[in-house]
């Protein structure tokens, strides 16, 4: 599947170099690939690795930095697992019957999408660094003892370094990322987790 992924994407950034007559600075179409867990912690593990497809577009520029809109659609894989089972309180309704099924091992799957704001600072003429905070919708199937099923948020903090080979743009991103609900559902506890991305872009 990945292969596939891969293959397709290519072909996809080498057809759009091929259409395009004029070069389009301000705008520029990726793929990102990313993995990570939870910070260490006695109640629960959580590991996921993601797949998001990428839409940027620079909106400003000035004499030391760039500033630029990300929108990013999110699958999230993940698998989680609670380990401190006095975490379900006895005043939890049928708190034993939810403990026993939250300490299996799950499996989450989010769908996000993220929305971006990146400040960006040229370096040389083919690396720059940057600054990236998002905050966008998801849906998770699955619930746990930390959050319920449906509707909730994903808030990522990201720095970034990214090495130019025109057109493509190739990125590294260290980042944190929050998930939690607002308070919607009955519980909100979410998850914590550092992660690292790796992304491949194309200029239209």
């Amino acid at each position: 599947m990945i292969k596939k992924l891969l293959v397709f994407s290519i072909f996809f950034f080498v057809f759009m170099q091929i259409k395009g007559q004029q070069k389009n600075e301000k705008f520029r179409v990726g793929i990102g690939y990313g993995f990570g867990s939870e910070f260490n912690n006695r109640n629960y593990t959580f590991t996921n690795h993601f797949y998001k497809a990428q839409l940027y577009y620079q909106f400003k520029e000035s004499q030391n930095f760039r500033y630029e809109i990300l929108v990013q659609p999110e699958i999230n894989f993940g698998k989680h697992q609670l380990l401190n089972l006095y975490f379900v309180k006895p005043e939890t309704p049928n708190f034993e019957q939810k403990r026993a099924e939250y300490l299996k091992l799950k499996d989450v799957h989010e769908y996000v999408l993220n929305i971006g704001f990146i400040i960006r600072k040229p370096i040389s003429k083919y690396y720059s660094f940057y600054l990236l905070g998002s905050v966008g919708p998801l849906i998770t199937d699955t619930e746990t003892e930390r959050m319920s099923k449906g509707f909730a948020f994903a808030d990522v903090f990201a720095f970034g370094v990214t090495a130019d080979c025109d057109p493509f743009r190739f990125d590294v991103r260290p980042s944190v990322r929050h998930v939690s609900n607002a308070g919607l559902g009955s519980s909100n506890a979410g998850y914590n987790t550092k992660n690292i991305e790796f992304g491949i872009s194309c200029r239209l």
